[in-house]
């Protein structure tokens, strides 16, 4: 390919429509990898009086989609060799899938727009077509990124209480005996997941913003400004008319006044064949 075709064809990421685009690329690819891809765990401790029955390392690992009510795992109950079986409490799985799913879609859609914007960026300005279905498809990502990023945020809320380790210890038989140490070795690690919910957020913003800068590519931002240009026009041009009008008036206007200022000549004759008459007379 000719570099100067080259670079004038990516020249369209220069603009913000499909530079923010790429951006929406990006930011949905971190949206779902640090939701999507998660796997974490915790460590608890049981030791009982009897040292032969205890579990020093008890280990629950769970995963996306965060079905917690599946995640089962054994405990000893500090009397004989007897074991309990537990599961975590919750289930988040809804809003996690949901929020995978418009990551998933919305990097699809920010894909195929920007492609379209830098090889066929004629043939999306040829008609009003193409920048109105941009438009509305953006409209409803900006939506469902606002209600999937806060519903995830509700449910990672709940995944973290569903494995705090203090609260999975009150579900343990034997760690409601004083005699029994029960402690946590080590606590999930959550970073990934806070960082899923920032990026959720921040795609809201990318696709919000992004909205303007659709808009101005249909007829209906055109159209508003004609809408717009129009009154103004007549209103400026009957304003001239106007004005044209009272000067042209007040010049005649001015010009009568000047004129019957003084009296006219057959006025002034008259008056002055007064004295003449009268010394004939004489």
């Amino acid at each position: 390919m000719d570099p100067l075709a080259s670079a004038g064809t990516f020249r369209a990421l220069k603009e913000p429509l499909a530079f923010l685009r790429a951006l929406e690329l990006l930011f949905a690819i971190f949206a779902f990898a640090t939701c999507g891809g998660y796997s974490g765990g915790l460590r608890l401790s049981v030791d009982c009086v009897n040292k032969t029955e205890s579990n020093l390392s008890i280990d629950i690992a769970f995963a996306y989609p965060f079905r917690l009510h599946q995640v089962t795992f054994e405990v000893p109950t500090c009397e004989g060799k007897e074991r309990q079986k537990l599961a975590l409490t919750g289930d988040s799985s809804s809003s996690a899938e949901f929020f995978v799913t418009v990551a998933v879609f919305a990097f699809l859609y920010s894909l195929a727009a920007t492609v379209v914007y830098i090889f066929f960026q004629n043939k999306y300005r040829e008609n009003n077509r193409g920048p109105l279905i941009d438009f509305v498809v953006t409209v409803v990502f900006s939506f469902l990124w606002l209600v999937g990023s806060s519903a995830w945020a509700k449910g990672l809320s709940d995944v973290k209480v569903a494995t705090d380790p203090k609260e999975v210890l009150l579900l343990m038989s034997a760690c409601k005996q004083p005699s029994n140490k029960c402690m946590a070795v080590h606590s999930p690690v959550m970073s990934s997941l806070n960082t899923s919910v920032v990026f959720g957020f921040l795609n809201f913003i990318l696709w919000a913003g992004n909205i303007w800068f659709v808009f101005k590519e249909t007829g209906w931002h055109s159209s508003g400004q004609r809408y717009l240009s129009d009154p103004m026009e007549k209103h400026s041009s009957n304003y001239n008319h106007g004005g044209y009008n009272q000067d042209s008036y007040g010049s005649s206007s001015g010009y009568g006044q000047q004129a019957s200022l003084g009296p006219s000549s057959d006025e002034f004759g008259q008056q002055s064949s007064g004295p003449a008459s009268f010394t004939n007379q004489i």
